[in-house]
């Protein structure tokens, strides 16, 4: 076995520290997972990989594997140098019994275990031992397989030797507690998106997932040599990029790691992921502000240098940013996290370091070549000119009272209620439905905004050509929280932003450039929970004098056999119910289903958005080719 898997003489029992006990977590797990729902779920796996991707920071793991087992039990395994499995010198049971009874009790504490790592509480084992029906972990170190088992954190017997071992590593198997989780069913796409991130993040590390459940057989391996300038390159494999292959830089300070990868392409959005020790800092923080800096001031000193700009002429950031693609990872020995949710990064002094490595590599690159640097250049100057159109555009809105909540939109049904926490508003496709949802939706708390046509495809469209479209203006104006840089979610004016479109290929192309309109431009909206669409019924089946609304085939196969002769409706529009109809079916909060639109995914959600809404009709294509065989299987009315 590799040298780098053997425990070294700085991380033993000694580095296990004990700051306090287990009680709480079963009685509040909440506090220490977020929730008990399927995201809560979801954690406890996460909290062991992490562990394993700290050995990984170490240089003592290269691959962690994890796998759900045939009985619904998830198991972790990485091959690192195990967890300590001699006597604590305070505690005087195993360090392995320690680590996984005692709360915040781990090698992350000062004690030398890790230099650098993700899970900064050390409560991640102890907490799924808690958490768990059952648990076993076993640790393979000097030579010997060690063993121990736990039903909800107590443990069985101590940790014993049952067998030799010629490799290092530690093996955790759980079964989550059905008495805490509202599911125990573990979804393999919920891991594999936050494996494959990891994989990116940590190149040269080898992450698998498999799943053993009957009829649920299948695996992912990931291997990314190229870290996130792979990562990059993936993000914009549907556009056309202007640098072939992603700028990348990877450089230590002392014990500071900066990594940058960027490349732009000919879109107009930004997408830009930054990351502290593994851990998505959503809200940024100083090595992303050090980044932006850094780049706005290298492109305008470059835009001097060359003659490409005149005279005081200078772009912003946000011009800067226009097409950018880019992924910034910091890995520190001590990083300062804002809050409790870790997503935003505070440490000073990293600011001034990625700032100097971005002078560094990037200067030197655009130095280098000065033909890719116009042209960059002059993508930038292009996004101020149309910046400047925009500023216009807003101005003239303003003025026109158009981003002011106080001037509502003439066609805005709006409800009388004046909290926003019970507000809804629908999105409606057209006047003929819109009538039936003003007829028969409830006033005090439910709001209806009829839509003309299709939206603009804002995948392919500058800001200044969506402030014109009158149906996006109608939307801002009625939703009152802005967009953009300036959208305020403590403005919006309704908790539920429903779209309620009809059940047809038309119905779905308009939910699509909804969502599209909302990722782009509102994405705290879809990110925080309060975007839906509405399940209308398609079938309606007539028996004398009783009506059966039905909402898929299936349901309407299982009520023709139970209940033979019957006339059946289809209903191609939301207009061909009535007012009493359409509110019993799709918008009674008694009775209706609604469908939650949410983020577990930004990276695919962002690749999906670009496919199918994006300049390249081959793409779009090859996906209908490619799914043409289950589209024939949902039997789609087309």
């Amino acid at each position: 076995m590799d040298e780098t898997n053997k425990v070294t003489a700085n991380y033993g029992e000694s580095q296990i520290q004990v700051l306090e006990g287990l009680d709480p977590v079963r009685k509040r797990p909440g506090m220490y997972i977020g929730s008990t729902d399927e995201r809560g779920l979801h954690h406890l796996v996460q909290e062991i990989v992490d562990n394993a991707i700290d050995e990984a920071l170490s240089g003592y793991c290269n691959t962690i594997t994890v796998r759900i087992n045939k009985d619904g039990s998830c198991t972790v395994m990485d091959n690192g140098r195990g967890i300590p499995t001699a006597i604590h010198h305070t505690e005087k049971i195993s360090a392995v019994e320690v680590v996984l009874t005692k709360l915040h009790a781990g090698g992350k504490f000062g004690g030398g275990g890790y230099k650098i790592s993700g899970g900064l509480h050390g409560v991640g084992l102890s907490v799924v031992n808690a958490l768990s029906e059952w648990l076993t972990v076993e640790v393979f170190q000097n030579g010997n397989h060690y063993k121990q088992n736990y039903n909800r954190g107590i443990p069985q017997a101590p940790l014993s030797i049952v067998g030799t071992a010629d490799f290092t590593g530690t093996w955790v198997t759980f079964m989550p507690d059905a008495e805490i989780f509202e599911t125990t069913e573990f979804v393999y796409d919920n891991i594999k998106t936050r494996l494959r991130e990891l994989a990116y993040l940590n190149k040269g590390l080898t992450i698998k997932i498999c799943d053993e459940r009957e009829g649920k057989e299948r695996s992912d391996t990931y291997l990314y040599e190229g870290g996130i300038a792979h990562f990059v390159e993936d993000l914009n494999k549907n556009t056309e990029t202007l640098l072939p292959k992603a700028f990348y830089f990877d450089v230590f300070y002392g014990d500071t790691e900066i990594e940058v990868a960027l490349q732009y392409n000919q879109g107009y959005s930004e997408t830009i992921y930054a990351f502290a020790n593994n851990i998505n800092t959503e809200e940024g923080g100083t090595h992303l502000d050090g980044f932006k800096q850094s780049l706005t001031k290298l492109m305008n000193d470059s835009g001097k240098k060359l003659n490409v700009f005149k005279g005081d002429e200078k772009v912003s950031g946000e011009d800067v940013r226009e097409g950018l693609t880019a992924v910034i990872s910091v890995k520190l020995t001590e990083p300062q996290f804002e809050g409790q949710t870790k997503t935003k990064l505070g440490n000073s002094e990293i600011k001034s370091l990625v700032t100097k490595a971005m002078n560094e590599y990037f200067g030197s690159f655009i130095e280098e070549n000065p033909n890719v640097a116009k042209e960059l250049l002059i993508k930038c100057l292009t996004a101020q000119r149309v910046r400047e159109a925009t500023r216009q555009a807003r101005e003239n809105m303003r003025r026109k009272g158009a981003l002011e909540s106080t001037t509502l939109p003439g066609k805005l049904a709006d409800c009388s209620e004046k909290n926003p926490e019970l507000c809804e508003i629908f999105l409606v496709e057209g006047d003929s439905a819109g009538g039936s949802a003003k007829g028969g939706r409830d006033r005090r708390f439910q709001a209806i905004l009829p839509l003309r046509g299709k939206i603009l495809n804002v995948e392919k469209a500058r800001i200044n050509r969506v402030l014109e479209n009158e149906e996006i203006k109608a939307m801002i104006t009625a939703f009152g929280a802005g967009m953009t840089d300036n959208f305020d979610i403590t403005k919006l004016r309704y908790d539920r932003i429903i779209c309620m479109t009809d059940a047809d290929v038309d119905g779905s192309h308009i939910r699509i450039l909804l969502l599209t309109f909302f990722f782009r431009f509102m994405r705290p909206l879809v990110e925080q929970g309060h975007v839906y669409i509405a399940q209308p019924p398609l079938y309606k089946a007539s028996k004398g004098k009783v009506d059966k609304y039905l909402y898929s085939d299936e349901q309407l196969a299982q009520y023709l056999a139970e209940n033979g002769k019957c006339d059946v409706q289809r209903y191609k529009g939301l207009g061909e119910m009535d007012p009493v109809q359409l509110w019993e079916t799709t918008m009674n909060p008694e009775t209706r289903t609604l469908l939650r639109v949410s983020m577990k995914d930004a990276v695919e959600a962002n690749e999906m958005f670009t496919l199918l809404m994006g300049e390249k009709p081959e793409l779009r294509r090859q996906f209908i080719e490619d799914n043409a065989e289950f589209a024939k299987q949902l039997d789609l009315d087309i």
